[in-house]
């Protein structure tokens, strides 16, 4: 059968000791197949001498038709953030802890991977949001979230006192310990952590969750992904603003930090068959069906 994928992308957890063996495992399941196979700089280091061709991150989309992510979700998160503007479709097996979005066991690599390529599989396009800081009128950092942006308090421990603004409305001022702004995806991370409801990935939708705040009826609110959400720092010395834990950026007072939806999404593959309910069930260790 021909597979609808014939170049493939390798990003792995480059930073952990035991991506070698699966990293190794893979590239000969894949080139057995007759598929060719490029990895990125950090990867190819893991797996030491390789004659599969090697690129920069920010490239290997420009090279693939697919690639697949060897790790947990950060890594995945890692690879949808540097390639969000590729619009190549990403894979995951997992080698981390939870995997809600690198949901392919690396035991069943080869079979579900092999399903995949043959053409059965399962497409989603997940919520992106982009953020600008801006402070004086200028704009000092911009990025991309795939799970959240996290606006929260500093190394002194204090409160920090927010505005909130949707598409330009005034929503209300917050004295809390931080505020998330989460994607679907996001919601079952910290969003769910700190009280915020799961949303669906089919969702059109944003979720602004309070980080125990000082009024008890600041509660989430669920809002379309299609606004634009303008947070203001009031107070708050060493607050900062992190987006999927991954940049971390020290704010100011009078900063202004706006989140919007990305013009394009994140297009995930699954194997057929795959649910996010049951995956719920497993992750969360909801009971199962008496």
């Amino acid at each position: 059968m021909n597979s609808p994928f014939q170049r493939i992308g390798i990003v792995g957890k480059y930073d952990s000791r035991n991506l070698a063996e699966p990293l190794e495992k893979l590239i000969a399941f894949l080139e057995g197949r007759g598929l060719s196979v490029v990895l990125d700089h950090r990867s190819a280091a893991a797996v030491g001498k390789t004659h599969a061709p090697v690129v920069s991150l920010d490239d290997i989309g420009a090279h693939a038709d697919l690639v697949v992510v060897l790790g947990g979700d950060g890594t995945l998160l890692y690879a949808a953030r540097v390639l969000s503007c590729q619009k190549v479709p990403l894979i995951g097996i997992n080698l981390g802890q939870l995997g809600f979005l690198t949901d392919i066991p690396a035991n069943a690599m080869e079979t579900m991977l092999g399903q995949v390529l043959d053409g059965e599989y399962q497409e989603e396009t997940r919520t992106l949001l982009k953020t600008k800081i801006v402070r004086q009128g200028n704009i000092v950092s911009r990025t991309v979230a795939l799970n959240d942006v996290v606006l929260t308090k500093g190394a002194r421990g204090s409160m920090i006192d927010l505005e909130v603004y949707v598409d330009g409305r005034f929503v209300y001022s917050l004295r809390a310990d931080g505020l998330i702004v989460a994607t679907p995806t996001g919601s079952t991370a910290y969003a769910l952590s700190s009280g915020g409801p799961i949303l669906h990935p089919d969702l059109a939708a944003i979720v602004l969750v309070p980080i125990c705040p000082h009024t008890l009826s600041n509660r989430p609110i669920a809002l379309s992904d299609h606004c634009t959400v303008e947070v203001i720092l009031q107070k708050g010395a060493g607050a900062f603003a992190n987006f999927d834990v991954q940049d971390h950026y020290e704010l100011q007072v009078d900063d202004r930090l706006v989140i919007s939806p990305n013009d394009a999404g994140v297009r995930l593959l699954h194997p057929i068959g795959h649910s996010y309910f049951a995956m719920l069930r497993e992750k969360l260790r909801w009971g199962t069906k008496l």
